[in-house]
């Protein structure tokens, strides 16, 4: 990683020119059976299609808040990273009544109805597939994405030094997150490029979020980041740090 990246969409855009090919994030949700590896180009790509719908269907810009009512889960990574290129902030478990756009898996749609601006729902099902039926007064993600543009460009420059990301009652800058990523993996056993993280940590600490996403990326590592941990016995885990060649695990 370089060291003038100043904000996690810095950090994904280089790891997008050292290496597209490596994976960057695997993800099990073991109370379907579900397994999704997404490479950096791969994942890079749902961020862009993201970030475009974000900005431009959604208009959602520097200094918006995004309430993010997701479960720890592939595609609320891709969203913490498309709230990071388009400048707006993620607010991880947010209040939706104070939020500007809201993103609520199928468990919180009806809290999420409490924004009254935009609202996009996930259904949070295996590739990425849509609702059966779209829940009313929301877009379905899964319809909307796919169509969205490859390529993001913010319409206006993101500030590194703005607030970029709200947890647990805490606010961060995109630097300020950018900086503790960094920091702590070498407390995560992050060694740099080639390191591998199994996380079985919720997204709604900022702790779960660093080994799940941001530190990992930080260094050039990836994450297996796994939902519904608690389903596999010792054996099962011992299976997967193995055969996912795993250097480090926090669960």
């Amino acid at each position: 990683m370089n060291a003038t990246d100043r904000t996690p969409a810095d950090l994904l855009r280089s790891a997008l020119a050292a290496d597209p090919g490596r994976p960057l994030v695997t993800f099990y949700d073991d109370a379907t059976g579900e397994r999704v590896e997404l490479s950096v180009a791969t994942f890079a790509n749902w961020v862009a299609k993201t970030a475009n719908l974000l900005q431009g269907d959604l208009a959602a810009g520097p200094g918006d808040r995004v309430a993010l009512l997701l479960p720890a889960h592939w595609q609320t990574a891709v969203w913490l990273l498309a709230c990071s290129s388009v400048g707006a902030i993620a607010d991880v478990a947010g209040d939706p009544a104070a939020a500007d756009v809201v993103v609520s898996g199928p468990d919180s749609l009806e809290a999420a109805r409490a924004c009254r601006g935009e609202r996009v729902a996930l259904a949070l099902r295996p590739l990425g597939g849509r609702f059966p039926r779209p829940p009313e007064g929301f877009v379905d993600y899964a319809v909307e994405v796919p169509s969205q543009g490859d390529r993001f460009a913010p319409f206006a420059p993101v500030d590194p030094e703005e607030p970029a990301l709200i947890v647990a009652g805490a606010e961060y800058t995109g630097a300020e997150v950018v900086e503790r990523a960094r920091a702590e993996a070498p407390s995560l056993d992050l060694t740099g490029p080639g390191s591998r993280l199994l996380s079985g940590l919720p997204y709604d600490t900022w702790a779960g979020l660093s080994a799940g996403l941001y530190s990992p990326l930080a260094v050039g590592g990836s994450v297996v980041l796994c939902r519904h941990l608690e389903q596999l016995d010792e054996d099962a885990l011992a299976k997967r740090i193995e055969s996912e060649r795993v250097t480090a695990a926090r669960h």
